[in-house]
């Protein structure tokens, strides 16, 4: 197949671009390098730098293929900014990029014929629970960044009401893990907890902060549901041949066990054997107490098998790649002087 990646510049997005190439598919990524990394695009790929706001470089890029060439296949959409904190205090921005962005690329796929869209959806969408949630379990966004995932979604099942376009949204729980050495998790500013914890354990940091120890859980932190960023990956090339069956999927993605904030640490440590001090900090807006996934739709509908399911492993994972990576990617090297290791980069290339 010949498939457009828009955000395959990013942590998930480029995992993903990898393995279609290495399916045989032909990819192009599409990334406005706002949030994500030259350096994580998969050789083989095509790529284009484009924002899914400009309409004009959109339609261009999906007019490349004409349709006596086939057009493209599909559209996986990973462009969107993920921080649910930072979605409850510019919730403007967020409403743009992932409602407006991703309803310019939607609109897109129907006027130029592409008949699949798979969607980075979120676990963000759901309310908490303390049992695992399945797909059927209520709606109920705790952030902006989640009301916008949801917002697609629903958008999503009307334009294949209407047109026809087949959707498979899929909802993550906590993507965590690298491919090391050509692919790991780096984000500016970083908001996700196990590369928080790793920087500590590098001394980048002087300690990991605890957003809330008086959640109704054991321990009083929020419990969440950790995979691998290559098992997630892995459902999407699933969903994608899936859709020749089904017009429209949502499915959950997870490992359907829960760990709290101080568990994860607890493993970090003994991964990293480093201390790794904590700080107790307030709640951070926007975040629920417990989101664990039944997967169970997934694994019928998709055949999907999470291969890297240890919390142990999938933190080691991360580890090797930060300590090969401690700067992250290399355009780290023009913000942070610190960072000996990483050759400038010119940016004016």
């Amino acid at each position: 197949m010949r498939i457009l990646v828009t955000g395959g510049a990013g942590y998930i997005g480029s995992v993903v671009a990898d393995q279609l190439l290495s399916a045989g598919h032909q990819v192009t990524v599409y990334d406005s390098l706002i949030k994500g990394h030259r350096e994580a695009i998969p050789a083989g790929a095509d790529f284009v730098e484009g924002d899914i706001l400009d309409r004009a470089t959109l339609n261009v890029t999906l007019s490349k293929r004409s349709p006596s060439a086939g057009g493209y296949d599909a559209i996986m959409h990973f462009a969107a900014f993920i921080e649910a904190g930072a979605s409850m205090r510019e919730a403007s921005q967020f409403y743009r990029n992932n409602v407006a962005g991703s309803i310019a690329v939607i609109n897109a796929a129907v006027e130029h014929g592409v008949p699949r869209f798979v969607f980075s959806s979120s676990a963000g969408v759901c309310a908490g629970k303390d049992t695992p949630i399945t797909e059927d379990d209520p709606i109920g966004p705790a952030s902006v960044y989640g009301h916008t995932k949801r917002m697609i979604e629903e958008a999503l099942g009307w334009y294949q009401r209407v047109h026809g376009l087949r959707f498979a949204a899929l909802r993550y729980f906590n993507a965590a893990g690298a491919t090391s050495p050509e692919r790991g998790e780096d984000h500016a500013p970083e908001t996700h907890l196990i590369p928080l914890v790793l920087q500590v354990a590098l001394g980048q940091q002087d300690c990991a902060c605890i957003f809330g120890d008086d959640y109704p859980t054991p321990d009083g932190t929020c419990i969440r549901d950790y995979i691998h960023v290559v098992d997630l990956s892995e459902a999407h090339v699933l969903a994608l041949g899936a859709l020749d069956d089904h017009p429209a999927l949502i499915c959950n993605l997870g490992n359907g066990a829960g760990y709290s904030v101080k568990e994860v640490i607890e493993a970090a440590r003994a991964v990293t054997g480093q201390p790794i001090p904590t700080q107790i900090e307030p709640r951070r807006a926007g975040d629920a107490a417990i989101l664990v996934a039944d997967a169970g739709k997934a694994r019928r509908l998709l055949g999907w098998q999470p291969r890297i399911p240890d919390l142990r492993d999938i933190i080691a994972s991360a580890w090797d790649w930060h300590r090969a990576h401690p700067c992250g990617y290399a355009h780290k090297a023009r913000i942070d002087p610190a960072c000996p290791d990483l050759r400038p980069v010119d940016w004016r290339v």
